[in-house]
């Protein structure tokens, strides 16, 4: 019973992808998806859509999953706020069981990504005729090799069934065994894609450029997936092909993107999470995210750490949750000149905020797109101590005799005698347990590296979601040429990040400061300054041995090895007896 219920769930999502109409022209294929999947246009475009239904854009998805592991993030419970039955904190204290909803939630939105990619390669492989035929089914197959990847990386186990063949067995793919078959479906399908910007394609699209990315990925997390549990991992082995070992492939997959001319580095870094990043020369693969379609789209990764009490508009708020940990800020010790840690907004009548208790007023001149609401712009980066921003009176932002808004010393929503200091120390009360009394919901240090859109409500955004960017190549290629023993080489990728990256004009717009070596701890962290927040850190902990150890202050304990993978969720356990627990569950 159990076998046939899974079953007859491929099946279904093999046949339909239950999605509803969407306007597609926004960004991901120029048509209009229908309710029909057996269109091509229709199946690929769902296939796309999966990536955004919350999978890679909800912080109680993949991001998640990837982040509250590690110390970039934590979600405590917050007073009366996030307590929700523990799932959010059992991510970060390693109590995890396959009974929490954020696994269930992962698990279930990367199936459904693999069974739309299903759908849409069956459909492309038979749409004899169709002009586009050997376009879709490519980037259906890349697609599909995207999701498993990402869903043997977190569960070791991925189902999968032949779309060529009607009424196919349902299969299991293991992560040790199936990586080099998902490479060598990666680079079998490169022929067939388009380069970014041709046959009509951007960087929502999977293009030969989304697949040296995606590629680079997992050749560099290969040697995990093959010796997951144990004490080391051989990031030399042979490659797939024979040519090189995995490391090679990772260079060579990156330098292909970095040599690129039509992506290059931008000097603002902050500029790839902004509302407008749409076709940014950094940006190679992205979700792609338009309030003004019937696509969903999710301002999650923004709003969860925002205080209650900061607003950008009278319409706005954050919610008070996440926050950094007190070794990953540590990190940052001697680097908060890095262009990469914050930045301050500048108005278009050249007022600074600064956010130091100076600030006296901003215009309100700037507007919320697509309304007449004044838009309070808070800083960018790291946001550490008293904050300062508007306040509402009579339901609208606080203003000055002479119109502007009024900037004053905030105080938390939930507790209006708690002035909003964010501290780098948690000080939990029990130091293994992530929880906060209402009088101490202001600690931890909020990051706020993607751009809040206040356009609709606190959901939605315009803001691209990075899956491969340029930054994230030169990382990868600097840990590839440092596992190769090019210590001068990984140097020099690191420097060229530090470097390019330049601070706003209010610090006279100076470069990043280059570093004179780099050791595993160097590199494990100038990695974390690149990428953090991008759901990148828990592989980076595991193939840097850093995954297990105990984490002072934030309630991480010291964990053992098969917490590098999820469980199967139990829900999927009971449907079907095709999967085998992994270890330790």
């Amino acid at each position: 019973m159990r076998k046939k219920s899974l079953y007859t769930y491929l099946g279904i999502a093999l046949t339909v992808a239950m999605v509803s109409c969407t306007d597609l022209k926004e960004k991901v294929i120029d048509e209009v998806l229908g309710s029909n999947n057996s269109n091509p246009e229709n199946a690929i475009a769902a296939a796309y859509g999966q990536l955004g239904s919350a999978t890679f854009t909800d912080h109680n998805n993949v991001w998640g999953l990837q982040e509250y592991p590690t110390n970039e993030a934590l979600l405590p419970t917050r007073g009366s706020d996030w307590g929700d039955g523990g799932i959010y904190r059992a991510i970060h204290e390693f109590t995890w069981g396959p009974d929490n909803s954020l696994v269930a939630n992962g698990w279930n939105n990367l199936n459904s990504g693999i069974t739309k990619s299903l759908t849409a390669v069956t459909s492309a492989f038979q749409a004899n005729g169709n002009t586009n035929q050997n376009l879709f089914l490519a980037e259906a197959r890349g697609l599909l090799a995207f999701y498993t990847f990402h869903t043997l990386d977190l569960y070791g186990q991925a189902p999968y069934r032949n779309p060529y063949v009607a009424n196919a067995p349902l299969e299991v793919k293991r992560a040790d065994t199936a990586i080099d078959g998902l490479i060598r479906e990666v680079e079998a399908i490169i022929p067939d894609l388009a380069n970014l910007k041709e046959q009509g394609t951007h960087n929502g699209r999977f293009t030969k450029q989304a697949a040296y990315g995606l590629l680079a990925d997992m050749y560099m997390n290969r040697a995990v997936f093959k010796n997951r549990y144990g004490a080391s991992f051989d990031f030399k082995e042979a490659a797939v092909d024979g040519n090189g070992t995995d490391m090679d492939k990772v260079i060579y997959y990156t330098t292909q993107l970095i040599d690129n001319t039509q992506f290059f580095l931008e000097t603002n870094y902050f500029r790839n999470f902004d509302i407008d990043n749409n076709g940014r020369p950094e940006l190679i693969f992205v979700i792609s995210q338009d309030i003004n379609t019937s696509r969903s789209s999710s301002n999650s990764i923004a709003y969860m750490p925002m205080e209650r009490n900061q607003k950008p508009s009278s319409n706005n708020r954050g919610t008070n949750a996440t926050c950094t940990t007190p070794s990953f800020y540590a990190t940052w010790d001697g680097n908060h000149d890095d262009p990469r840690f914050s930045r301050k907004y500048q108005y278009s009548d050249g007022t600074w905020f600064k956010n130091d208790g100076t600030d006296v007023s901003v215009p309100a001149t700037s507007l919320v797109a697509n309304s007449t609401l004044p838009w309070f712009h808070f800083n960018r980066g790291f946001l550490a101590g008293q904050q300062y921003g508007p306040i509402l009176t009579g339901g609208s932002l606080k203003t000055t005799s002479d119109g502007r808004i009024a900037v004053e010393k905030l105080y938390c929503e939930k507790n209006t005698a708690l002035a909003m200091d964010f501290t780098p120390e948690l000080n939990f009360d029990n130091p293994a347990q992530s929880v906060f009394t209402q009088a101490q919901i202001n600690r931890g240090v909020r990051i706020f590296k993607f751009e809040f859109d206040p356009e609709k409500d606190n959901s939605s955004s315009n803001v691209d979601i990075p899956l491969y960017r340029l930054g994230g190549m030169y990382c990868m290629r600097a840990e590839a040429y440092y596992r190769s023993g090019q210590t001068a080489l990984a140097l020099a990728d690191i420097n060229k990040l530090r470097t390019t990256r330049t601070r706003e004009e209010y610090y006279g717009s100076t470069p990043g400061a280059a570093i004179p070596s780099l050791t595993d701890e160097i590199l494990y962290n100038e990695i974390a300054f690149e990428m953090y927040w991008e759901q990148w850190r828990r592989k980076e902990a595991i193939r840097f041995g850093k995954f297990e150890a105990a984490d002072a202050g934030s309630a991480k304990p010291k964990s053992e090895p098969y917490r590098r993978v999820y469980p199967i969720p139990q829900s999927a356990m009971d449907a079907s007896n095709a999967f085998t627990q992994n270890q330790g569950y």
